[in-house]
């Protein structure tokens, strides 16, 4: 579809060109083929450097969906089933009343410890064993699977260690084993970027401090507020640290789309992926919740009234990866410039699915 490549770069050179955006990248994969592969702008500002669709951003939380995409490979192998018990591989985890947590519900964030525990910083998100060992000694808020809440950076841990357990690999391996490598993405999706890679980086910038989440907020600030020292430090950037991750536009669409054409797991459990798995109001931020497992269901711009066949996630600062059952779409986009808003994403996955939709 050349015409939605050149309307898509044309969005995105506006938007730097207007000072809006930095440097951001955009892919977009219909029925397994690439129509959109654009980049924008600069991926370094002390250097220079362009944004090329190779740049590879860290993208916060929607680094969620390559952790969402093992779960479901654990599944389609037969390491794990949605509703085993988490303890049947993780022991220690049913401290205080948490031995009924599922699969199922550690995806729809109903497993009842969004956040970290107090005494757990940015500066320890390297250590697996100490994070792992306190998420496992927390007292749920709710008994699992009765109430959701956005699970911020717990989330990614809770999934990783059930990977690890079942299959004695680290996430940052599997990402590369079970989805990188067979994709032919190699450099492109990352939980933990080697340091011979980091050069290659994108830089974030923040656009002004943002101000602070209110006291009776559940997550600390930094796990709220994403910050561009967070996702330029070479520590973080380094760590396997799968509820946040690293990749171009292009990877993780492709992945995506991988996923919906039959490549990754079957048309059966793609149907019970993308089903409504829990509603409910958001325990974290007091919103209406309608989640599939691993996503929350919808698309950003959508009408009220359109249907939930789009999955994906948000990450903190503006970035946006979906796919959508009905379309066949899978889009990506991602970029340097901190902000609160998804005005960006909004666009451009509006821009999308005008251009791709079929007619009413």
């Amino acid at each position: 579809m050349p015409a939605l490549q050149q309307r898509i770069q044309s969005a995105i050179d506006q938007f730097v060109d207007t000072g809006a955006e930095t440097g951001l990248q955009v892919a977009v994969y219909r029925h397994s083929a690439l129509v959109v592969d654009a980049g924008a702008g600069i991926a370094d500002n002390a250097t220079g450097r362009r944004v090329t669709p190779e740049t590879p951003f860290f993208s916060f939380s929607a680094g969620k969906t390559m952790a969402s995409l093992i779960a479901h490979l654990l599944v389609r192998t037969g390491a794990v089933g949605y509703d085993t018990p988490v303890v049947d591989l993780w022991p220690e985890f049913g401290a205080h009343g948490k031995e009924s947590a599922t699969l199922r519900h550690v995806l729809t964030h109903t497993i009842g410890v969004p956040a970290m525990p107090r005494d757990i910083g940015p500066a320890d998100l390297a250590d697996r064993t100490r994070i792992c060992t306190a998420i496992a000694a927390a007292e749920p808020l709710w008994r699992p699977g009765t109430a959701t809440g956005y699970h911020s950076f717990t989330f990614g841990f809770l999934v990783g260690e059930i990977a690890r357990r079942a299959t004695g690999k680290p996430m940052r391996q599997l990402l590369h084993e079970w989805i990188a490598t067979p994709l032919g993405l190699d450099g492109e999706l990352y939980f933990g970027v080697p340091r011979t890679d980091l050069p290659r980086l994108a830089r974030l910038e923040d656009t002004g401090p943002a101000p602070p989440p209110g006291s009776d907020t559940v997550l600390a600030p930094w796990e709220m507020q994403p910050t561009a020292a967070m996702g330029n430090s070479r520590e973080i950037l380094q760590a396997d640290i799968p509820s946040v991750g690293t990749f171009t536009a292009r990877g993780i669409a492709a992945a995506n789309a991988a996923l919906l054409d039959g490549r990754l797991i079957d048309a059966h459990q793609l149907a019970e992926v993308t089903a409504v798995a829990f509603e409910g109001t958001d325990q974290v931020f007091g919103t209406p919740a309608r989640l599939a497992l691993g996503y929350p269901l919808g698309r950003l711009g959508a009408r009220p009234d359109e249907s939930s066949t789009a999955f994906g996630w948000v990450g903190g600062g503006g970035s946006y990866v979906y796919a959508d059952t009905a379309t066949g779409l899978s889009f990506a986009m991602t970029k340097t410039r901190l902000t609160p808003q998804f005005d960006t994403a909004r666009r451009l996955a509006e821009l999308t699915a005008a251009a791709t939709d079929p007619p009413a």
